[in-house]
């Protein structure tokens, strides 16, 4: 059960750096990032995020505000799955979650 929750916190930990940096090199490459190589291979690696969030979200959620909202879940998730590895480690004992 311990494998499975820090295999969950590390594609979490992932999804959130790809849209952080994507945010953050949206900013500095401004209207021209589209044609961005790196900006591209960040906006490919977020889309299962943004994918998932669009499909639970209701419509009435703007497409642009739908990264802001996979960031806002995944950060729940992020201090869920935490919350669910300290107690796991709580349990079996701190030696074996080293």
């Amino acid at each position: 059960m311990l494998l499975l929750i820090v295999i969950l916190k590390s594609l979490i930990e992932l999804s959130l750096m790809f849209l952080v940096g994507r945010f953050l090199l949206g900013l500095l490459a401004g209207a021209k990032r589209q044609t961005n190589i790196f900006w591209q291979l960040l906006d490919v690696a977020s889309k299962p995020a943004l994918w998932v969030t669009r499909r639970v979200s209701p419509k009435l959620i703007l497409d642009q505000h739908i990264p802001l909202a996979a960031g806002s879940w995944l950060l729940i998730a992020w201090v869920l799955v935490v919350m669910a590895k300290i107690d796991i480690c709580l349990q079996v004992g701190a030696a074996a979650c080293q």
